[in-house]
């Protein structure tokens, strides 16, 4: 029992540390077409987000869930939980910061965290729920 807890707690630990990596590849990549193209805000934005993804999901599938889970069905369920998160989220940091005064670093630091612990729970339950620590060992 006392193992599976410390196993589970280093998944914790990695997902973060990887998540914290994606944010920075998000942001870098944001600042880059900002600066460097004449995209809008928003394909600067959606451009750093994919690549932060798929930056995430690849290291979280291989090294931290050790997943041999089917790559296109767990791709297509990650895309999924965006394609809710993305709109939700992006209202409600809308209406923290336009209707509820908050300043956007709090509303963005609160959606970060949010999406942190969200994320985790659905890669861990429905993504790879099944199939972790099926990967071959090399």
């Amino acid at each position: 029992m006392e193992n599976n807890r410390k196993k589970e707690l280093w998944r914790v630990v990695k997902f973060t540390l990887f998540s914290a990596s994606a944010g920075l590849i998000e942001a870098g990549t944001i600042a880059l077409l900002e600066t460097v193209t004449r995209l809008p805000s928003w394909a600067c934005y959606l451009t750093g987000l994919v690549l932060s993804v798929l930056w995430n999901f690849t290291l979280n599938r291989k090294f931290t869930f050790q997943s041999a889970a089917n790559i296109p069905i767990a791709m297509l369920k990650v895309a999924a939980y965006y394609a809710v998160f993305t709109p939700l989220s992006t209202l409600a940091v809308k209406y923290l910061t336009e209707t509820a005064g908050w300043s956007p670093v709090f509303a963005d630091g609160l959606n970060m965290l949010c999406n942190l612990v969200t994320e985790f729970l659905y890669q861990r339950f429905v993504v790879f729920g099944k199939s972790i620590d099926t990967a071959e060992r090399k």
